[in-house]
Order: structure tokens, then C-alpha cells, then sequence
């Protein structure tokens, strides 16, 4: 009897319950015609400045041209994104790599240099190796501005100083001098306890 009584007060309860109004009102689906609006669509067009949650992610072909301005923003990219492991040069020795963290291979090595784009491609979208996937990063478009950069910058390390402008073999000349790493030999004689004349202490103690 009790368990009835319980149910059959569960039951009350139950019929007593009302859906909201604004539960039950009429709403327009999509694709309906509304005749709210002025041009009597029910969709709406977002506000000018919203975010997609999920914005496109569509691929892009390879450009055909390559700009100042595609340059300018692949140079942009790669110092966010690329310079703090390939460094700004894409030698490979970026802040990162500095602090310990695996170096990755210059882009300057004659493999990487003669490599299709497709090869930089895969990689910023799939990683490669310790380097993680960028595609939830570097939208489809900045993918080949980057790739474009890195491009010039190769061409950057080995171009002839007679194919630079006489304003730029000026400013090349002017510019100051870094010991270049692997180089063989100090740049400085004093780095290695040399006398100008090329004979270290050693050497000088014994012909004395």
C-alpha cells in the first residue's frame, strides 16, 4: 500500500508539471521564411567580427606569384612559429635548440636546399620528427608564406655580393663581422692564446 501510495503521489506531481511558454513558443527552423525580417529569411548573417568556433581549415593551392607582401608575412610566420627552433637564418640554432632542445637540420644543407615545397609542406601540416604538427597553427595561406621565406632565405645565405645593389654591398660592408660556428680556426688569434705572429706560448718557450 505505501509503495502505491507513492506512486500514485508521484503520478499527482507529475500531471501538476507545466512547460514554460517560452519552451513551447514558436521558433523559426532553418532554411524557414520569417517574415520578422526584412528579407524574410529566418538565418541570420553573424555580426560583422565574430569567431568561428571552427573556422575553415580548407586546403590552399600553391601561389603561382610570389609577392613582397606574401614575403613580409611569411617573414612574420617564421619569426613566431620557426625561429625559436630553426632560428632566424634557418640555420638551425634557434633560442630553443640553444637551451638544450633537439637541433633540427639547417635549411641551407644542399638536401633541403634542392627539397620541393611539398617537403616543407608536409611538415608544418603532419611534423616531422621531434616537431609537432602546426596545422591547428599556421593557417593553409601563411603555410606557403612561410615556405616562400624560407626560400629566401636560402637564397638570402648563398647569394653572390655582385647580385646585391650597390646601396646593399655598401650596407653589407658595413655591417659588423660574426665568427661564423664550425668555421675552421679562431676568427681572433688571441682566442686561442696565439701572439699575432702565430706562435703560442708553448711553442715560443721552446725556440727561446
Amino acid at each position: 500500500m505505501r509503495r502505491l501510495a507513492v506512486l500514485a503521489l508521484a503520478g499527482l506531481c507529475l500531471a501538476g508539471c507545466k512547460r514554460e511558454d517560452m519552451y513551447t513558443q514558436g521558433r523559426s527552423q532553418t532554411w524557414d521564411r520569417d517574415s520578422f525580417f526584412s528579407n524574410n529569411r529566418a538565418m541570420r548573417q553573424p555580426v560583422a567580427g565574430t569567431v568561428a568556433r571552427n573556422p575553415a581549415n580548407l586546403p590552399v593551392p600553391q601561389p603561382a606569384v610570389i609577392d613582397v607582401a606574401m614575403l613580409e608575412r611569411g617573414h612574420e610566420r617564421f619569426d613566431i612559429f620557426c625561429a625559436p627552433c630553426h632560428g632566424r637564418a634557418g640555420d638551425g640554432r634557434g633560442m630553443i635548440v640553444q637551451r638544450g632542445f633537439p637541433q633540427p637540420p639547417s635549411f641551407h644543407e644542399p638536401r633541403l636546399q634542392q627539397a620541393a615545397a611539398s617537403v616543407f609542406l608536409d611538415a608544418i601540416v603532419n611534423g616531422y620528427g621531434v616537431m609537432y604538427s602546426y596545422a591547428d597553427r599556421v593557417p593553409p595561406a601563411d603555410r606557403w608564406a612561410i615556405i616562400a621565406y624560407i626560400r629566401a632565405l636560402q637564397v638570402s645565405q648563398h647569394a653572390p655580393a655582385t647580385a646585391l645593389s650597390a646601396a646593399d654591398r655598401e650596407h653589407l660592408a658595413s655591417a659588423p663581422t660574426e665568427a661564423v660556428p664550425g668555421a675552421s680556426g679562431p676568427q681572433n688569434p688571441q682566442d686561442s692564446g696565439q701572439e699575432p705572429g702565430g706562435h703560442d706560448d708553448e711553442t715560443r718557450g721552446a725556440g727561446s
